[in-house]
């Protein structure tokens, strides 16, 4: 039984190293070295080149290293009858609700407004609010947005989250579906977004949406950076209508360095950093899954590419 791993080259000898321990049994071909395609029953891939996947006719599954499955989605001849599965593992939501938690106290304690004083060596206090009083609201609530959520609420921020169809989270407001949308972003102090790229959210959040939000709204996007229409931001932030963004992803990776997010007062970026997986924990993740489906059980978390998610 072989598996096929095509990742990051930086990281590859730690993945290797993660699967050999986790599954002995397995045999690991490492893109571009992948042997005769024939004996490749899984591959456990992140942007593999178009056609890659099927060349591989005896594959039973596509597992994504990330959490995201559009660099799946983009190839026109991804196997239409091979299940693809998302990442799911301890580690990827870990660090995804840390760069939530931690994006979304940094606008709560006026941290942009503190480094423009820092900037400008003034020394003034800004009166803080209690939590209770700052309204977050989570876009997506998948495995992401609900482990992220429950841990907002653990700060005492009242929480609402908006998904495709109706979730119930304990202690989460929850709306859906596009009737829905106006009343979760005017109430959305805090704006976290968690949504993948798919054809229903691409440029989502656009002028009209994103004036939805009450005035002086922030804004943390760790989804996808298509979910916004980039330059609507921009006038927003320069005419106040949004008081600040923390930005993980975008429209075009890496940001061109003429970009105008990079020089932005009201701006702070990371560049899709904001979780990534953690090979040890992730390889367990995914050596689970085949052993469940290689004794006859279904996978988890297969995506419906139709959706895209």
């Amino acid at each position: 039984m072989a598996l096929l791993f095509k990742g990051d080259i930086d990281r590859g000898g730690s993945w290797e190293r993660a699967l050999a321990r986790h599954a002995p049994e397995l045999e690991l071909r490492s893109w571009p070295e992948i042997g005769d395609p024939a004996g490749i029953d899984y591959a456990l891939v992140w942007a593999p080149p178009p056609g890659l996947l099927a060349g591989l006719p005896n594959l039973k599954a596509i597992f994504s290293i990330g959490a995201g499955i559009d660099h799946l989605a983009s190839d026109p001849e991804l196997p239409p009858t091979v299940p693809v599965v998302r990442m799911v593992e301890p580690g990827l939501t870990t660090g995804m609700t840390e760069f939530v938690v931690m994006s979304v106290l940094y606008h709560h304690r006026f941290m942009l407004d503190y480094l423009a004083q820092q900037r400008a060596r003034a020394w003034r206090e800004i009166s803080q609010i209690g939590p209770q009083e700052r309204r977050v609201g989570v876009m997506g609530l998948g495995v992401l947005g609900q482990d992220a959520a429950r841990r907002l609420l653990s700060f005492g921020f009242p929480v609402a989250g908006w998904s495709r169809s109706p979730k119930s989270l304990p202690g989460v407001t929850s709306f859906a579906g596009a009737e829905g949308l106006p009343a979760f972003l005017g109430q959305s102090d805090i704006l976290v977004c968690l949504l993948p790229s798919t054809a229903e959210t691409r440029g989502l959040l656009n002028a009209g949406t994103l004036a939805a939000l009450p005035r002086g709204a922030a804004i943390v996007n760790s989804g996808r950076g298509d979910l916004i229409v980039e330059s609507d931001l921009l006038a927003a932030l320069d005419d106040g209508r949004i008081g600040g963004a923390t930005l993980d992803v975008f429209a075009e990776e890496p940001l061109p360095a003429e970009s105008p997010f990079w020089d932005h007062p009201r701006v702070v970026l990371t560049p899709h950093v904001a979780s990534m997986t953690i090979p040890d924990s992730a390889a367990a993740a995914v050596v689970a899954q085949v052993r469940r489906f290689e004794a006859g059980q279904p996978l988890e978390h297969v995506v419906d590419m139709a959706r895209g998610y």
